[in-house]
C-alpha cells in the first residue's frame, strides 16, 4: 500500500513499507547463511556485555583506559541490535517487510551509533597520549567528570549531525512503486537513491556530516598518534619505548577495523556501482558486524588486566 497526497500540484508517495534482502543471489541458502551470521551476532553480544561487565565488577578496572573501553562496547552493542532483528528476520523467516518510518528510525541509529564509535576511538587516542605525554597527570587530567562529560559530548554530537537526515529523506517523492533496499537494514545512502526526486540536499548533507564526524576524528586520530610517537622517541630507553608503545597496539587495532570498513564501504558506494551486489552486501555487512565481533577479542588479547577481570568473574559465578 502506498501514502499519497498532493504536493506542487503533482502525486507524492511514501511508500508504507521497503523490501529488504539478504545475501543477493542467495536466498534459496539462506537459512544455512544464518549460522554464520547468528554465530557472529552472539560472539558481537556476549563480548560486549562481558567486557562491560568485568569493567563494573573489578575495582582494578575502574580507570579512564577501561572507561572508554566500556563506552566502546557499548556503541558496538547499539551497532549491534540496529541490524540484528531485520538482518535475522531476513535469513530466518524471508521476512523482507520494513515499515518506512520503521526503516528511518533503523538507519538514524546505525549511523548514529556508527559515528559514536568513531568519537570513542578519538577519547581513546586522547587517552593514550595523555597517559604516555604526561603519566603522573594522567588520573587529574581525565577524572570521572571529564570522562562523563566527553561520553555526553559523544552522544550530543552524534544525535546533533544524524537528526536531520531522517527528515530530508521524509520530505522526498519516492514514486507508487515498490522499492527493494540493497541490504537488510536501511542505509542512508541506499534509501536516499530510492527517490524519484532531486536529492542534492540529501547528498551535500549526508557528505558533510560524514566529513565532520568520522572525517575529523579520523584526521585527530592519526595526529594524535604522530604526537605519541614524537613523545616515544624522546623516552630514554627503548623498554620505555616499546611498554609506551604496547599500550597503543589494541586501540591501532580497533582503529584499523572500524575505518577500514568504513572506507571500503565508502568507496563501494561512490565508484563501484558497477560492482556485483553482493560484493555491496558483503561489505556492509563486514562494516557493521565485524568491528563488534573483533573488538571484545582484541582487547581480551592485549590486555592483561581485562582477562584478569573476566577470569575473575567468570570464576565467581563458577564458585557461586
Amino acid at each position: 500500500m502506498l501514502l499519497s497526497q498532493s504536493h506542487d500540484n503533482s502525486s507524492f508517495f511514501q511508500p508504507s513499507a521497503f523490501l529488504l534482502i539478504g545475501i543477493p543471489g542467495l536466498e534459496a541458502v539462506h537459512g544455512w547463511i544464518s549460522i554464520p551470521f547468528c554465530s557472529m551476532y552472539t560472539l558481537a553480544l556476549t563480548g560486549n556485555c562481558l567486557i562491560l561487565l568485568a569493567v563494573r565488577r573489578t575495582p582494578s578496572l575502574h580507570q579512564p583506559m577501561y572507561y572508554f573501553l566500556s563506552m566502546l562496547s557499548l556503541t558496538d552493542l547499539g551497532l549491534t541490535l540496529c541490524t540484528f532483528p531485520t538482518t535475522m528476520a531476513v535469513l530466518w523467516f524471508d521476512y523482507c517487510h520494513i515499515a518506512f518510518d520503521a526503516c528511518l528510525i533503523q538507519m538514524f541509529f546505525l549511523h548514529s551509533f556508527s559515528v559514536m564509535e568513531s568519537s570513542v576511538l578519538l577519547a581513546m587516542s586522547f587517552d593514550r597520549f595523555v597517559a604516555i605525554s604526561d603519566p603522573l597527570r594522567y588520573a587529574s587530567v581525565l577524572t570521572n567528570s571529564v570522562i562523563g562529560r566527553i561520553g555526553m559530548a559523544i552522544v550530543t554530537r552524534a544525535t546533533v549531525s544524524l537528526f536531520p537526515v531522517p527528515f530530508l529523506l521524509k520530505r522526498l517523492n519516492f514514486g507508487p512503486r515498490k522499492i527493494l533496499l540493497s541490504h537488510s537494514f536501511c542505509f542512508h545512502a541506499d534509501v536516499m537513491k530510492q527517490a524519484c526526486a532531486d536529492i542534492t540536499v540529501n547528498i551535500l548533507y549526508g557528505l558533510s556530516a560524514v566529513l565532520s564526524t568520522v572525517g575529523i576524528d579520523s584526521l585527530l586520530i592519526v595526529l594524535s598518534y604522530e604526537l605519541i610517537l614524537h613523545t616515544v622517541r624522546g623516552l630514554a630507553s627503548p623498554r620505555e619505548r616499546i611498554r609506551a608503545l604496547n599500550t597503543c597496539v589494541s586501540h591501532i587495532l580497533a582503529v584499523l577495523v572500524f575505518y577500514i570498513p568504513v572506507i571500503g564501504v565508502s568507496m563501494i558506494h561512490r565508484f563501484g556501482r558497477q560492482a556485483p551486489p553482493i560484493v555491496h552486501a558483503l561489505v556492509a555487512y563486514v562494516y557493521l558486524i565485524v568491528p563488534p565481533v573483533l573488538n571484545p577479542i582484541i582487547y581480551s588479547v592485549k590486555s592483561k588486566h581485562i582477562r584478569e577481570g573476566l577470569l575473575k568473574m567468570l570464576s565467581r559465578k563458577d564458585q557461586g
